[in-house]
């Protein structure tokens, strides 16, 4: 029942806070507070009326509502290269997290194996990762771009720069932090070492390694609007960047609470998988 109470309480308190943000966010728009100063020329470059003097007014409520409501009602259109519905735009972004994603997993899964299991081989790498995990994975796109020369694969690759790392070090924590009891019952078994690690390891160590995919996803999504902004073409980072240069600042405002929704659903997807293989356990 206390918990009920509470979660009625903390769900009314947060529609107030809710409520007093709209309400602050329409005060600044309607009282000019939120205009922004821009370059006349400029204005007049991309389209704007120069005739306000250079003066932007930020959107309220009610207009990025309406706009939103507006990009929504036809999301997939494609009127051309550079004219594309926000829904393309996102899905762009979430198959290059995807792919980044998969690839690292692919490989730091098995190398956080072996580097969990041998004690030797994680004192050897250690100064590497050390001193590559602190790289923003963003340092990467001048190099990925000269060598791979393609922009959506450059991407990629960043994206699966900035994903191998937790992965990478979260599953050589959780299979050296397997209990050893359980593993010397394999060794009386006389369990082989790869029956040991599907059998034994892996769905003890499961949990951790699903904490390093859940971090992983989130820095990934984060890093893939930055590197659409840089690389451009399509994507929801290159969207923002291109309203930006449009002065479309509703759109914006959309593109940043579609880029926070999208990242929070991905966290919960695999929060929801995590729940689940720790309640099998």
């Amino acid at each position: 029942m206390n918990t009920q109470v509470s979660a009625w309480r903390a769900a009314l308190l947060a529609l107030a806070i809710f409520a007093a943000f709209l309400a602050v966010w329409q005060s600044l728009a309607t009282s000019g507070g939120g205009s922004a100063t821009v370059d006349p020329e400029y204005a007049a470059l991309v389209g704007q009326a120069a005739a306000t003097g250079g003066q932007t007014p930020f959107p309220g409520p009610g207009a990025v509502a309406a706009r939103l409501w507006e990009l929504l009602r036809d999301p997939f259109y494609i009127r051309g290269p550079n004219d594309q519905g926000i829904g393309i735009q996102v899905g762009y972004s979430l198959l290059r997290v995807t792919a980044g994603f998969l690839l690292a997993a692919v490989v730091a899964v098995p190398f956080g194996f072996l580097i969990g299991m041998s004690p030797l081989l994680n004192a050897a790498l250690n100064p590497f990762i050390q001193v590559l995990r602190p790289v923003s994975p963003l340092a990467w796109m001048p190099l990925a771009l000269y060598t791979i020369k393609d922009s959506a694969v450059s991407a990629i690759f960043v994206i699966f720069i900035c994903a191998l790392w937790p992965m990478l070090l979260n599953t050589a924590f959780g299979v050296a932090s397997v209990r050893r009891e359980w593993l010397n019952v394999a060794r009386t078994l006389e369990a082989g070492t790869l029956k040991t690690a599907w059998r034994v390891i892996l769905p003890a160590a499961a949990p951790t390694i699903l904490t390093g995919m859940r971090i992983s996803i989130g820095i990934a999504w984060l890093v893939i609007v930055a590197a659409e902004m840089l690389v451009g073409g399509t994507g929801i980072g290159y969207w923002v960047w291109n309203q930006w240069n449009n002065l479309s600042l509703a759109d914006i405002v959309i593109a940043i609470l579609l880029i926070g929704l999208v990242g929070l659903l991905l966290d919960r997807a695999l929060g929801a998988v995590a729940r689940l293989v720790a309640w099998q356990e």
